[in-house]
């Protein structure tokens, strides 16, 4: 449940949030972030803190196999792809195998899938 927010999150944090809370946060703690933000720290819930902890040692994915994941949750294949980025459909193929390997991804689907919920690229 909580993957489906890192998206949010990450986007709230790179927009200047200071703070991030979920739903069920306790009153206490809601006033004590907000008295804590007024004083200019930042803060995020232990949920929160623990779901970007997960991914914060991750391989990121360069600039070049975000845009080849992006045309690939687009539904193009490597041809497509190769002829989008003018690039071979072997370096397609050396890019996909590298974005499966580094999100841990068992298909191009499941990349596609992995890309969005971590807010890796945007639809």
């Amino acid at each position: 449940m909580l993957q489906l927010t890192l998206t949010q999150i990450i986007r709230a944090i790179k927009a200047g949030g200071q703070a991030y809370l979920l739903k069920n946060a306790l009153h206490k703690q809601l006033l004590e972030t907000i008295r804590g933000v007024h004083a200019g720290k930042k803060a995020l819930s232990q949920e929160v803190s623990y779901e970007i902890a997960t991914h914060a040692t991750d391989d990121a994915l360069t600039a070049a196999e975000i845009n080849v994941l992006r045309l690939i949750a687009a539904g193009n294949a490597n041809k497509q792809i190769a002829d989008q980025l003018f690039i071979t459909e072997e370096t397609v193929k050396s890019r996909v195998k590298c974005i499966l390997s580094k999100l841990g991804a068992n298909d191009r689907t499941h990349a596609a899938i992995i890309g969005l919920k971590r807010g890796i690229f945007e639809l």
